[in-house]
């Protein structure tokens, strides 16, 4: 029997269809990066209802993805210090391109698309000279990598395309890895975090640097609203004794940061480990794995707190939190929406 994608996928090769969109895939409206119960690990589309609308094989861990602006298309990224990216055709099910990072770098996990999709940006690491680059990819080139510029610090992680669709924001954690030790932190007595915002040439066009008792707070997550505030998630590297700050919501149209005492070390663990923000700013929600924790915060203020095993994915429908774990739950807000046998990874992107 001919399914509907197989059908689909038919008529684009033939040209009786101009293109395919996240429509032929069940419109899904999140992206997940997971494992599953038999050890494989998969990227999956999943409905705001927890419904699963795809999944597709991945060759080891994921951490998080990419969704292309406009086609069905996710570039899904290995788990720092993987070396792989896949690009997914999401309707056909199948690999487009593996890209590998150069000789000499490693993925951090995440990467995002210009507004009209021709340019893949990736966050990476030079190992030897300890340093963060960006690379670029030509999308329609096959995605052939064009071009590389510094990430204006060390350690980049996320990073995301803003609304003025001209400059991208990377957090760089400010900590020192190298393959050879694995995941181990190499200079956490000299780290320094910050809050990049490069043009698409790598021109760097602000920065944001905490003071100097945040010397261990590393930058990692982020999420942008429609009227470019940044909401970012930090993870401490000291003693979690500390009554720091580990979110932080910033305007670089003014400068200005607003930080939310209520998410301090002591109280999340020490680690934020996804951050979401509504298009109009009002919503923001956190979550700490670790702790075993879940924020909504609405206007700045903390509305509600939610304890929730192994709590880490996380983005906002129309206000409020939709949560994944590393038990297979999706939650919306307080309540349990389905539950997969599967296992979700840190990232809940939205398409």
């Amino acid at each position: 029997m001919v399914t509907r994608r197989g059908f689909l996928a038919g008529l684009m090769a033939t040209g009786a269809l101009p293109s395919a969109t996240w429509a032929d895939v069940g419109a899904p409206d999140f992206l997940s990066a997971a494992k599953l119960p038999n050890g494989n690990f998969v990227l999956c589309g999943i409905k705001r209802s927890g419904e699963i609308a795809f999944q597709l094989s991945l060759p080891a861990r994921g951490h998080a993805a990419a969704a292309h602006p406009i086609k069905p298309i996710a570039v899904g990224f290995a788990r720092r210090p993987g070396t792989f990216a896949f690009v997914m055709d999401c309707v056909e099910g199948t690999v487009l391109k593996k890209l590998s990072a150069p000789t000499g770098r490693h993925f951090y996990g995440h990467g995002t698309f210009t507004k009209d999709g021709a340019l893949l940006f990736t966050t990476e690491n030079n190992f030897e000279a300890a340093s963060g680059i960006i690379g670029v990819w030509d999308v329609k080139q096959d995605y052939t990598r064009i071009a590389e510029f510094s990430s204006g610090g060390v350690g980049p992680h996320e990073i995301l395309l803003m609304p003025d669709g001209e400059t991208i924001v990377i957090t760089n954690g400010g900590i020192e890895t190298h393959p050879e030790t694995g995941r181990t932190k190499l200079n956490l007595t000299t780290m320094q975090s910050n809050l990049s915002y490069l043009s698409l040439n790598g021109r760097v066009k602000h920065q944001l640097k905490l003071g100097d008792e945040h010397q261990r707070n590393s930058i990692r997550h982020i999420a942008v609203s429609k009227n470019g505030h940044v909401a970012f998630g930090m993870q401490w590297q000291g003693a979690l004794t500390s009554d720091l700050p580990l979110v932080g919501v910033h305007n670089a149209s003014t400068n200005r940061t607003s930080l939310m005492v209520e998410s301090s070390v002591r109280h999340m663990n020490g680690y934020i480990g996804s951050i979401a923000i509504s298009a109009s700013g009002k919503h923001m929600a956190v979550t700490s794995p670790r702790a075993g924790k879940l924020q909504h915060f609405t206007n700045g203020v903390l509305s509600k707190e939610n304890n929730i095993i192994d709590v880490c994915g996380i983005a906002l429908d129309q206000g409020l939190p939709l949560a994944t774990t590393g038990a297979g739950h999706i939650y919306s807000d307080t309540h349990i929406l389905i539950r997969h046998p599967i296992m979700w990874d840190n990232h809940l992107v939205r398409i």
